[in-house]
C-alpha cells in the first residue's frame, strides 16, 4: 500500500504548483478582452492614445502570459511523474480534452500572441484588431478545455469502468465535454479572470492619476476598467449562483462542508453567514444565518432539502459496503474474465466501485475490514469543514467589495468626476490583491473540498500516485518552491518596473517619464 504521508506529499506537491501556476492565469485571461476594447476603440476613432494604451497594457500581459506557460508546462509533466495510475486509469478520457487544448487553443494562442507584439507595422489596423480577437478567443479556449478536464474530475460523466481492460473508458465526448459542472467552472473561472485583468488596470490607472502622471492616458484605462470590472464582478456572482447549483447537484458532499451543514434541516435551508465551528463534536457552537438563501441557491426550490453532512456520512457507509463487494468481484474477475457470477455481482455494485477502493488505503483484503476502519474510512469522505466554510466566506466577501468598488468607480466616471474622488483611487490602488487572493481561495475550496478523490466518486486519491520516494518528492518539492518563488519575483519586479514607468515606455516621446527619464529616476 501506498503511504499516507507520500499520497499527503504528492497532493501538497501539486497544489503549490497549481497554485503557483493560478497567479498567472486570471490576468491573462482578463487583460486579453480589455485589450480587444482598446484596439476596437482605436480602430473606430483613430486616435493614438488608445493604441498606446493597447501596446502598453499588451506589454504587461506579454509578460504574465510567458510566465504562466512556464510554471503551467510543470503540471502537464506531473499526471506522468507523480500520478502515474491516475494517468492509466483514466488517461483516455482526461487527455482528450488537454490534447484539443495543446493542440487546437494553446497554438492559436501563441501564434496570434507573437502577431499581436510584431505585426503593428506589417498589418492594417483591422487586420492587427482581428489578431488581438483571435488572440483573446484562444486564451479562453485554454481555459475552456484545460476546465473541462477539470469539469470531469469533479464530475465525472460520459465514462464508465470496464472491468475487461480495467480502466475507465470514454462512452460519450460531448457529454465529457458539455458537462454542467465544467460549463459552470469555465464561465465562472473566466469571469473571475475578467474581474481581475479589470483591477489591475483599475489600480495602475489610479496611482497615475494619484501621482498627477499621464492623466489622458490613466483617465481612459480608469473608464474601460471601471465598465468592463463592473459587468464581470456582477457576472462572477451570478455565474457563482450557477456554480453553486451544480455543487448541490453533483457534489453534496463539498456543498455540506463549505455550509458547515452539519443536520439536514428543514427546506429549503438558511445559510450560515458565521458560525463557531465545533468539528470534533460536529456541530456549531452557534451561527448567523440567512433564511432560505442556502436552499434556493443549492436547489433552486423551496421544498427540496439539502442534505447535511451526519445524512452524508451515513449514505457514504451503505456505499462503502456495497463498494467493497464490488472491490472484491473485481478481484475474481482479474483473474478469471470468464466468472459469470462474479461479473453479476460487479454488475450489481459497480456503482459504488470507487467507495469500496477507498478501503484500500488501510488493507488490501476486504475480508480483513473491521468497523472501527469501515469509521475511519466514512470519516475520511467527508473534508475538513472550517478551512472549507471559512476560505469561501473571504473569497465571497473579496467578490462584494470589488463589485461595489466597481460600481462606484463606473457611477464616478458616468458623473466625470472619478480624478476628485482620492478615496475612490487609493481604495481602487489598495484592492489591488483581492482578485488573485479571491482566485486562489476559490480554487483551494474547488480541489480540497473533492478530497479524498482524484475523480469524484470514482478514484480516490491514494490510489492514484505514483510509487516514488519520499525523499525524490521533497526534493522536487523544494525545486519547485524555489524555481517558482524566482518566477514570481521576476514577474513582480517586470511588471513593477513597467508599471512605473507607463505608457512612456513605450519610446513615443508623449508621455510623462519616457523610458531615458524614467531610468534616471526610478
Amino acid at each position: 500500500m501506498i503511504s499516507e504521508h507520500l499520497v499527503e506529499l504528492s497532493r501538497l506537491q501539486f497544489a503549490v504548483t497549481a497554485m503557483y501556476h493560478f497567479l498567472f492565469v486570471p490576468l491573462t485571461l482578463g487583460l486579453t478582452w480589455i485589450l480587444v476594447i482598446m484596439e476596437s476603440v482605436y480602430v473606430m476613432t483613430g486616435k493614438v492614445i488608445w493604441k498606446d494604451m493597447t501596446r502598453f497594457w499588451g506589454k504587461l500581459f506579454g509578460i504574465n502570459f510567458a510566465l504562466g506557460v512556464t510554471t503551467g508546462i510543470t503540471m502537464e509533466f506531473q499526471f506522468g511523474t507523480n500520478w502515474a495510475y491516475y494517468s492509466h486509469y483514466v488517461g483516455d478520457i482526461f487527455g482528450a480534452p488537454l490534447a484539443i487544448e495543446g493542440l487546437m487553443a494553446f497554438f492559436l494562442e501563441s501564434t496570434f500572441i507573437g502577431l499581436f507584439f510584431f505585426g503593428w507595422e506589417r498589418l492594417s489596423k483591422g487586420q492587427h484588431l482581428l489578431v488581438t480577437l483571435l488572440m483573446a478567443i484562444g486564451t479562453n479556449l485554454s481555459a475552456l478545455w484545460i476546465l473541462v478536464a477539470n469539469g470531469w474530475m469533479q464530475y465525472p460523466v460520459g465514462a464508465e469502468f470496464s472491468y475487461q481492460t480495467m480502466r475507465m473508458e470514454m462512452v460519450s465526448f460531448w457529454d465529457v465535454v458539455f458537462n454542467p459542472d465544467a460549463q459552470a467552472k469555465f464561465v465562472h473561472t473566466a469571469s473571475a479572470g475578467y474581474v481581475t485583468g479589470a483591477m489591475f488596470v483599475l489600480s495602475i490607472s489610479a496611482w497615475y492619476l494619484l501621482r498627477g502622471r499621464n492623466i489622458e492616458f490613466a483617465k481612459r484605462s480608469f473608464r474601460v476598467a471601471a465598465a468592463f470590472g463592473l459587468a464581470a464582478a456582477a457576472s462572477v456572482i451570478v455565474l457563482g449562483d450557477e456554480s453553486g447549483y451544480t455543487v448541490g447537484e453533483a457534489q453534496q458532499t463539498k456543498l455540506a462542508a463549505m455550509e458547515a451543514m452539519w443536520e439536514t434541516r428543514p427546506a429549503p435551508a438558511g445559510l450560515a453567514l458565521v458560525a463557531g465551528i465545533n468539528e470534533r463534536e460536529q456541530r456549531n457552537d452557534w451561527e448567523i444565518e440567512i433564511p432560505w438563501v442556502l436552499g434556493l441557491i443549492g436547489t433552486r426550490s423551496t421544498d427540496q432539502a439539502i442534505p447535511g453532512i451526519k445524512q452524508i456520512k451515513a449514505r457514504n457507509r451503505e456505499r462503502i459496503i456495497s463498494g467493497m463487494q464490488a472491490v472484491e468481484a473485481l478481484e475474481r474477475l482479474r483473474a478469471d474474465r470468464a466468472d459469470l457470477e462474479a461479473g453479476s455481482r460487479f454488475e450489481s455494485h459497480k456503482a459504488d466501485l470507487g467507495f469500496g477502493l477507498l478501503v484500500r488505503q488501510y488493507v488490501r483484503d476486504m475480508t480483513e475490514v473491521t468497523p472501527p476502519i469501515i469509521d475511519r474510512v466514512v470519516d475520511d469522505t467527508i473534508p475538513r469543514v472550517a478551512p472549507m466554510f471559512w476560505s469561501f466566506r473571504l473569497m465571497v466577501a473579496l467578490g462584494f467589495l470589488m463589485l461595489v468598488l466597481f460600481a462606484l468607480a463606473f457611477w464616478q466616471t458616468v458623473r466625470g468626476r472619478f480624478t476628485e474622488r482620492r478615496w475612490l483611487l487609493k481604495w481602487a490602488l489598495w484592492m489591488l490583491p483581492a482578485p488573485w487572493i479571491a482566485c486562489e481561495l476559490g480554487w483551494f475550496v474547488a480541489e480540497y473540498g473533492r478530497q479524498p478523490w482524484t475523480i469524484y466518486g470514482v478514484l480516490p486519491t491514494h490510489m492514484s500516485v505514483s510509487n516514488l520516494s519520499v525523499a525524490s518528492l521533497y526534493g522536487s518539492l523544494a525545486g519547485f518552491v524555489v524555481f517558482y518563488t524566482v518566477l514570481l519575483a521576476v514577474e513582480m519586479y517586470l511588471m513593477v518596473k513597467f508599471a512605473r514607468q507607463g505608457p512612456g515606455s513605450l519610446g513615443t516621446g508623449r508621455y510623462d517619464l519616457d523610458v531615458a527619464d524614467a531610468l534616471a529616476h526610478p
